[in-house]
């Protein structure tokens, strides 16, 4: 296989990531949930790390469900997308270190991480909606989150995953 071979083949049978979007969704539901909570702001923050970590069980679990190809061993890129949601891990340490010193903007820093880890999704799965979601959502949040409190933020997430799921769902149906 060449490489655009290789594109289309994880394009086409990890219908573009579309599994780990709506586990996304699932996710930005609960961080919001728990920002609209009375809780401190240290412990909404602490649930909202918990909340992200079960993505991955998640996200296979959907794959089950809407026929994704969760591993594709057959195709070399598959590590290079593994690469990529691994190079965010490295950002998170930046939300660890505003969780204690600017706890009200956590929620936005994560929002922003997690938006601009999509881009090299764009290349891998040649989707026009990875590139826009993945500019798109970091300047937004940016926005929101200066202005606005972390619920706010987390509820414009949920809105931004939908949306983005609907992007995703077009574009596979259109293969």
């Amino acid at each position: 296989m060449n490489l655009e071979e290789m594109r289309n083949d994880s394009s086409v049978k990890q219908k573009n990531g579309l599994h780990f979007i709506l586990a996304s969704v699932i996710l930005w539901s609960a961080v919001l949930a728990v920002h609209l909570t009375e809780l401190p702001i240290l412990t909404k923050n602490l649930l909202t790390f918990f909340i992200t970590a079960p993505l991955m069980p998640l996200a296979y679990l959907i794959s089950k469900v809407i026929r994704v190809d969760f591993t594709n061993r057959n195709n070399p890129l598959t590590s290079l997308g593994v690469l990529f949601s691994a190079n965010q891990m490295l950002y998170l340490l930046i939300a660890m270190w505003v969780y204690p010193t600017v706890p009200e903007k956590m929620v936005m820093v994560l929002a922003m991480i997690f938006g601009a880890h999509l881009l090299p999704y764009g290349w891998l799965y040649k989707s026009r909606s990875y590139y826009v979601f993945s500019v798109l959502i970091p300047i937004l949040i940016l926005f929101l989150g200066i202005y606005f409190p972390p619920y706010i933020v987390a509820g414009s997430m949920l809105v931004i995953e939908i949306l983005f799921s609907l992007s995703l769902t077009c574009e596979v149906k259109r293969m």
